[in-house]
C-alpha cells in the first residue's frame, strides 16, 4: 500500500467518524432521529444505540417516544448486551403498558434472562430469574404463542437445574469421606424429590445404595447392622421400581 493510498482512506475513515460525531452533537433531532432509524435499519447498532439515548431524553413524553424505547431495548440484544437489553424492555412494559409491542417486549426481557442463564456448573442465580419471568409472561399472556415457547425455556432451564442438582450430588460421593456418603444419599433424595421425572433417576437410585452401603461400612460396629438394614432398603426399592 503506497503512502499515498494509507492517507487518503485515513482521512476516509476520519471523515466518516467526524460526520457521526457531528450529527451525535446536532440539535436537529429530527434528522439525528431519522438516521438513528436508519442505523438502526442497517444494523449499525452500536451507532444507532448512541443516537437512541440522546433522543431518548429530547423525546421524552412524545409520540416518538415509544418507538425509541423499543428500537434502544433492540439494539442493546442485538449488541448482546442483554442486561442493558432487559433493563429497556422493562422500561418499555412500564412506561407503555397498553401497547400493543408490551407483550413482545415482556417477553424479550425474560428471554433475556434465558439467555443469561450460565451452564450448569456455574451459579443459576440468573436460571431461577428466568424462570421467574417466563412464568410471569405465560401467566400474563396464558393464549399466546409466545406462551408456549416460554414453556420450552422454561423445561430447558429446569433441565440444566436438574443437571446441576445432579451432579452437586455426585461430588458427596466422589469426595469419600464417611459423612460425605450420608450427604449424598441425602443429596439424590432432594434431587429425586424436586424432580421427579428426572432422566437421571435410575442411576441416582444406585448411587445412593452405593453411597448408603460406603457409609455403612465405614461405621463403628455398633451403628452397621442398622445402616446396612437401609442398604436392603434401598436395593428393595431399586429392584422394584
Amino acid at each position: 500500500m503506497t503512502w499515498a493510498v494509507a492517507m487518503l482512506l485515513i482521512v476516509m475513515i476520519s471523515g466518516c467518524k467526524s460526520r457521526f460525531e457531528k450529527l451525535r452533537a446536532s440539535n436537529n433531532i429530527a434528522q439525528k432521529y431519522q438516521e438513528a432509524i436508519k442505523y438502526y435499519n442497517n444494523k449499525r447498532y452500536s451507532k444507532a444505540q448512541i443516537l437512541f439515548e440522546d433522543l431518548m431524553q429530547r423525546y421524552r413524553g412524545q409520540a416518538e417516544a415509544e418507538d425509541l424505547y423499543y428500537y434502544m431495548a433492540y439494539a442493546n440484544y442485538y449488541l448482546r448486551d442483554y442486561t442493558a437489553a432487559r433493563y429497556h424492555f422493562k422500561q418499555f412494559t412500564d412506561t407503555y403498558p397498553n401497547s400493543a409491542r408490551t407483550e413482545e417486549c415482556r417477553y424479550m426481557g425474560a428471554y433475556c434472562y434465558y439467555l443469561e442463564s450460565p451452564k450448569a456448573t456455574l451459579d443459576q442465580e440468573y436460571t431461577y430469574r428466568a424462570i421467574e419471568a417466563l412464568q410471569l409472561f405465560i401467566n400474563l399472556y396464558p393464549s399466546s404463542e409466545r406462551a408456549k415457547e416460554a414453556g420450552a425455556l422454561i423445561q430447558d432451564l429446569r433441565d440444566k437445574l436438574e443437571a446441576k442438582a445432579f451432579t452437586n450430588a455426585k461430588l458427596y460421593l466422589d469426595m469419600g469421606l464417611q459423612d460425605d456418603y450420608r450427604a449424598a444419599v441425602i443429596a439424590f433424595d432432594n434431587v429425586l424429590r424436586d424432580f421427579p421425572d428426572t432422566k437421571y433417576a435410575e442411576e441416582m437410585e444406585f448411587l445412593s445404595i452405593k453411597a448408603q452401603s460406603l457409609y455403612a461400612g465405614q461405621s463403628s460396629l455398633r451403628r452397621r447392622e442398622e445402616r446396612f438394614e437401609e442398604v436392603i432398603e434401598l436395593y428393595s426399592k431399586f429392584v422394584a421400581s
